[in-house]
C-alpha cells in the first residue's frame, strides 16, 4: 500500500503549503497533531497570491501524484487530495464537522487542472501493466525478455553502478521499467506484455538535461508526462541517445510502445 497522505495529517494541498500545523480551531492550543510533518511551504506559510510560489506548490502536487500512481504496489488517494482539498494547515481536523473539513465540488481553474492530472494518470497507471507488478523486481531479464525489468540510469545515460549510489549530492536519477519483463502471467495464463516506461526524476531546483539510453534500450520515445506543464503533455518523440529536459523539481514519464514506433 503507498500513500502521500492520509485522513490525519495534511493534505496534499496544505503539504506543499504550510510547514508547521495550524490547530488553533481545535481549542487545544495548537498542542493537538503530529508535529513533525514532513511538510514544505514552497518559501511562504500559507495561502499567498505570489505567482512563482503557486506554481511551484501547484508542480510539487503534480509530482507527489506522478511518483504516486508510479509506483508498485496499491496507491491510497485520500478523497479531495485530487482535486486540491485544503483544512488550512489543520492537520487533526477530527472534530471539524464544517467547511474546514468538508469536500467542496465547486473547483478553481486551478483544481480543474489538478484533478485533469489525476484523471491521467490513473488512466496510465491502468493501461501500463508494468506499473501494476505482482512480484519483486530483478533488475534481470525475464524469460526471453529483451529488456531488463528495472535499470536505473545516471542523468548521462549510462546504467548507474554501485558508487553511483553511494554519492550523497546525486538528486536526479531514471528508471526503466521492460514492457516485455513482466514475471506472472494473466488470468488466463498468458504472458503479459505492455510498454516500456522510462521514467526522468530530477529532485534538484535547476533544471537537468537527460541523455536517453542507448538504442539497445529502444529507438524511440514518446512523451507521456511532464509534471511541469499544467496541462497535457504534447506527444513528442526522442531518439536513442538524445536529450530531454527535466526542469527543477519535476518528473517526466517516457513510453517506448512494444512496437516500436515508426
Amino acid at each position: 500500500m503507498n500513500f502521500v497522505t492520509a485522513h490525519d495529517g495534511f493534505t496534499l494541498h496544505d503539504l506543499v503549503t504550510y510547514s508547521q500545523k495550524h490547530n488553533e480551531a481545535n481549542g487545544e492550543d495548537n498542542r493537538d497533531g503530529a508535529n513533525d510533518n514532513h511538510a514544505w511551504n514552497c518559501g511562504v506559510e500559507g495561502e499567498t497570491a505570489d505567482p512563482k510560489v503557486n506554481a511551484l506548490r501547484e508542480q510539487q502536487k503534480r509530482n507527489f501524484l506522478a511518483s504516486l500512481f508510479l509506483s508498485q504496489g496499491v496507491p491510497m488517494l485520500v478523497a479531495g487530495d485530487e482535486m486540491g482539498r485544503t483544512q488550512k494547515g489543520n492537520n487533526n481536523a477530527y472534530c471539524q464537522d464544517n467547511e474546514l473539513s468538508w469536500v467542496n465540488w465547486e473547483l478553481s481553474e486551478k483544481q480543474r487542472q489538478l484533478l485533469e492530472f489525476t484523471t491521467r494518470m490513473t488512466k496510465l497507471r491502468r493501461e501500463q501493466p508494468v506499473l501494476s507488478k505482482r512480484r519483486f523486481f530483478r533488475g534481470a531479464h525475464i524469460w526471453d525478455s529483451e529488456l531488463k525489468d528495472l535499470a536505473w540510469f545516471r542523468p548521462d545515460g549510462k546504467e548507474m553502478k554501485r558508487e553511483d549510489w553511494e554519492k550523497p549530492y546525486v538528486r536526479s536519477l531514471a528508471f526503466l521499467l521492460g514492457g516485455d519483463a513482466i514475471a506472472t502471467p494473466d488470468d488466463e495464463g498468458y504472458r503479459i506484455v505492455g510498454d516500456t516506461l522510462l521514467v526522468l526524476l530530477n529532485a534538484h531546483h535547476e533544471p537537468i538535461t537527460f541523455l536517453l539510453p542507448a538504442l539497445e534500450w529502444g529507438a524511440d520515445w514518446e512523451l507521456v508526462v511532464d509534471t511541469a506543464a499544467t496541462g497535457e503533455s504534447q506527444r513528442t518523440h526522442t531518439p536513442a541517445g538524445g536529450k530531454v529536459q527535466a526542469v527543477g523539481r519535476s518528473v517526466v514519464v517516457l513510453r517506448r510502445p512494444t512496437t516500436e514506433w515508426e
